[in-house]
């Protein structure tokens, strides 16, 4: 019997384990999935705890529930890979052999990347919420909150959820209007990159947005260190944002079991080939989601469109046929704005946000990059989408591995 091993039971392990369990011949091939925790989280949903709308029971379920029957579940950590001899060593030192190695273990937040960022001020003045943990402590501080100088800050890309930074500054605009203290704030949004995102053409229309809502950008931010007594973050070129309430996106990184494995690159992600998801270095290894270096968006509709990919190419690794280039980048996010309004992208690797439908070409319901209140349903119709469809790998029409161009004005 051989063994396929799919290391992380989140989004994209979970839905690789409902894949294969239906594709591959069970009396020849076992599949075990390893993780060391026991919960499950909708990681979309830490951006609502802050304000109130989800809690963490909204947004946690149990990772069992959601593998499929026929597999193996390990609740265990894994502390060594030894590629070389397909093994695995354990926590308790015991070991485990693999003939395919699916790595999905996500990416974390390391806030010791920064000087200062996780000190005296963690979660006192300085918060995430990009934990479970950070956003209900982020929502008890919020409900608190009369006025000062509230800053948003992102530390370095690549992050999970790239828009995530610029959802929650126009969230908190909303929630501060709403609760009357939008004009004893000023919000400042504090970024490393040259405008408010990454792709050009939503960069413009979400900086012009940032403007209009009178919320100040401080762009090519490098940030050297926090100083939490004086509540001050210092550039490397010696520019200066004071705070009085630090919402802060961290350094992410991959697992360290991948540095102390000799997989990583200098943020602990797999070096990956970006079409067809093998490990660059390992013939018998792939990656999915936010463990791999790929150039794509970190973000759970990836991991879903190349979950589709990734299945099929394990079927040909199996084989011993030809594996397809045919993950393309593709990502659609749906972007809150605030005030009941959102906006939906959808691009790859070559062709980048564009206006048009989705995901009916001509018809929609939903418009791409416009601020509409049906893109604001379609961001929260997704947390019932992830529980009951996505995470099971149920196919879905309109969520293509390939970004149709149907629809679009190029």
């Amino acid at each position: 019997m051989k063994k396929l091993v799919i290391l992380g039971a989140g989004a994209g392990g979970t839905m690789m384990a409902n894949h294969l369990v239906k594709k591959l011949n069970k009396k020849e091939w076992s599949i075990t999935v390893i993780d060391q925790e026991r919960k499950h989280y909708y990681q979309a949903g830490f951006l609502f705890i802050p304000f109130g709308s989800y809690t963490a029971k909204n947004v946690t379920k149990q990772i069992a529930q959601y593998l499929p029957k026929g597999i193996e579940h390990l609740n265990i950590r894994v502390d060594l890979i030894k590629p070389e001899e397909n093994k695995l060593i354990f926590s308790d030192g015991k070991e485990f052999e693999y003939d395919i190695l699916i790595a999905a273990t996500g990416c974390r937040i390391i806030p010791s990347e920064v000087e200062g960022l996780d000190g005296i001020g963690w979660r006192k003045d300085i918060f995430d919420f990009y934990t479970v943990e950070g956003a209900t402590a982020l929502a008890e501080k919020l409900n608190g909150w009369e006025g000062g100088n509230l800053v948003v800050h992102l530390a370095e890309m690549p992050i999970k959820c790239p828009v995530a930074p610029l959802e929650f500054v126009f969230l908190v605009d909303w929630f501060l209007t709403k609760r009357g203290k939008r004009e004893n704030t000023k919000l400042t949004y504090v970024t490393p990159l040259s405008g408010a995102f990454t792709k050009e053409k939503t960069s413009e229309i979400l900086g012009h947005m940032l403007t209009d809502k009178n919320i100040e950008i401080v762009a090519d931010f490098a940030v050297e260190k926090v100083d939490p007594e004086a509540k001050v973050l210092h550039s490397y070129d010696e520019k200066t944002v004071p705070y009085d309430l630090l919402v802060s996106i961290p350094t992410n990184m991959g697992d360290e079991l991948y540095e102390k494995s000799g997989m990583g690159d200098d943020l602990n992600f797999i070096p990956t080939e970006k079409h067809t998801l093998k490990a660059k270095n390992y013939e018998n290894i792939f990656v999915i989601g936010d463990a791999s270096d790929l150039p794509a968006s970190k973000a759970g509709s990836v991991a879903h469109a190349q979950s589709e990919v990734l299945t099929e190419n394990i079927l040909r690794h199996i084989k011993g046929e030809e594996l397809l280039q045919d993950f393309d980048g593709h990502a659609n996010c749906f972007i809150e704005s605030g005030f009941g309004q959102g906006f939906l992208i959808d691009f790859n690797y070559d062709v980048p946000p564009v206006q048009g439908t989705f995901p009916v070409p001509g018809i929609g319901p939903f418009s791409l990059l416009k601020e509409t209140r049906m893109n604001h349903m379609g961001k929260l119709i997704m947390k019932w989408m992830y529980w009951n469809i996505i995470l099971k790998g149920v196919k879905i029409p309109f969520m293509t591995s390939k970004m149709s161009l149907k629809g679009k004005k190029l």
